[in-house]
């Protein structure tokens, strides 16, 4: 008789976040992402792993009033200090930038 015994081993470990917000916002959030086929911890896990995989946030920030954060890629800047253009005065920059 033979005994075979084979075990899993997960190395998925779980950890907990724990925020403190407006409840009001969490209700709009909540009920914005129930909409979509999603509970609040889902749409959470969904954000982190966005920001996780694109290293950048997934929207654009805007202040109360619309007013646009300033948003940069890490990507784009890195691809622009490896292979963009580059001046050796704000003169060269405005010529070329002018003349194009």
């Amino acid at each position: 008789m033979s005994l075979q015994m084979h075990y899993t081993c997960s190395m998925n470990i779980q950890t907990t976040i724990q925020i403190r917000v407006e409840e009001s916002l969490k209700d709009k959030a909540s009920k914005a992402l129930k909409d979509m086929g999603l509970d609040l911890s889902s749409g959470i896990k969904l954000f982190l792993t966005e920001v996780a995989t694109s290293e950048t946030i997934p929207f654009f920030p805007s202040t109360p009033k619309g007013k646009k954060l300033l948003h940069y890629d890490k990507k784009e800047i890195d691809e622009l200090k490896k292979n963009g253009k580059r001046y050796t005065s704000s003169k060269e920059m405005v010529d070329d930038i002018l003349n194009s």
